[in-house]
């Protein structure tokens, strides 16, 4: 098949969901009010499709400080953290994010897609076999082929399948790399890390955990799914991402002092633009707030159990476990996009997902809830969804 074959194709599949009404792949947010609020076209809506998991994007403290780094130091660094893009807010942000992780070295990234890529891209070399939960994010994916390891999936959260495969690595298991993801994005399910941890003991190796969907969300001070279960200490790397509960953009690495070499090594981090002051301005405000208000916390979780527990009552087919990630199960990619436009139509915007982005081939109606939700945007979600069943 040729290269332009390959477009008709794609271009084919994508039409498919253009036949009428809105455009999943290409539907705009005309304006954003608040957190919670926004427009699509006429429509006032409720965002019920972000992973603003604080609501901290409105923050005024956070935007006042991202203006002022603006103002004072520009709109980009226009330069790599090698080259002239290493100012001394990013070492600070740096400084800090190892004192909230309690660990030695943080590392910044442009995006955590980036973190994700850089990091494990350097580790998972030739010669490295990387095991990594099926249901991993698509960096984790890329990260792996990129730099050239054996990767071998496992059934997503199956540590008994885990294990076995790290006893078929019988020598190679010690120097082995697992990877999970604290909250997985989809279905807002968490690795079982009591478990990965006991066979990482057992077997050897190293872990790293994506705590994207998990850091702010999880854990006595926020720090995620290792915090919440107590098995920090036993995690080598954690992964995050500054586009969720940090409210911005940008990514991250924390881990031992070891960790410094990727500053030299990691492709990713040499030869991308740094991120912009203002955003790193506005990540340190709400790191700030993360540690100083663990009530935003608890709103969150209050709100996803009343997002999960409504859905729930009125007989949708939801994720196993309550989660700011609240997946609705739906039938065929068809029924989805109509309920999905239906949604808008009502006044509710949510993730229309589909596979492959959606796991083992089903189609999902992906909300996301926030700290900065009020009990009648909850109710209104709910009430949208139960309309479709009419």
């Amino acid at each position: 098949m040729g290269l332009y074959d390959k477009f008709t194709r794609l271009a084919n599949q994508r039409e498919q969901f253009q036949t009428s009404g809105l455009n999943p792949f290409g539907t705009c947010i005309d304006e954003v009010y608040s957190a919670t609020e926004g427009r699509i076209g006429e429509r006032n809506i409720v965002l019920a499709g972000t992973n603003n998991y604080l609501g901290l994007t409105f923050n005024a403290e956070a935007i006042a400080v991202g203006q002022a780094a603006l103002a004072n130091q520009g709109t980009g660094t226009t330069g790599s953290r090698m080259a002239n893009g290493s100012y001394g807010s990013h070492l600070a942000l740096e400084h800090e994010l190892a004192t909230f992780f309690d660990r030695p070295t943080a590392i910044v990234f442009s995006t955590g897609y980036t973190a994700n890529l850089g990091v494990i891209s350097t580790l998972a070399d030739p010669n490295a076999v990387v095991l990594i939960d099926e249901d991993c994010h698509a960096s984790i994916y890329d990260a792996c082929v990129l730099g050239g390891a054996q990767i071998i999936r496992f059934r997503h959260n199956d540590a008994q399948d885990l294990e076995r495969r790290m006893v078929r690595l019988k020598e190679r298991a010690k120097d082995a790399i697992i990877i999970v993801e604290g909250i997985y994005s989809m279905l807002g399910d968490v690795a079982p890390l009591v478990e990965i941890v006991e066979i990482k003991k057992r077997f050897g190796g190293y872990l790293l955990v994506d705590e994207a969907h998990s850091f702010g969300v999880m854990g006595a001070t926020g720090r995620g799914l290792a915090q919440e279960l107590g098995v920090e200490q036993d995690v080598d790397i954690v992964l995050g991402t500054f586009s969720k509960s940090l409210a911005s953009i940008g990514g991250f690495a924390v881990g031992s002092a070891a960790m410094e070499v990727l500053r030299y090594s990691s492709r990713p981090y040499i030869f991308t633009a740094s991120p912009s002051p203002s955003c790193i301005a506005s990540v340190r405000a709400s790191l700030q707030i993360i540690a100083q208000q663990p009530e935003l916390r608890e709103k969150l979780w209050a709100n996803a159990a009343r997002l999960y527990q409504g859905l729930e009552k009125i007989g949708y087919t939801l994720g196993a476990h309550i989660s700011p990630v609240v997946p609705v199960v739906i039938g065929s990619k068809e029924e989805g996009l109509r309920y999905w436009r239906e949604l808008i139509d009502r006044g509710v915007y949510v993730n229309l997902v589909l596979p492959p982005a959606a796991p083992s081939g089903i189609t999902l109606l992906r909300c996301s809830i926030n700290a900065a939700h009020s009990e009648e945007q909850i109710d209104k979600i709910i009430q949208a969804f139960t309309a479709l069943q009419r």
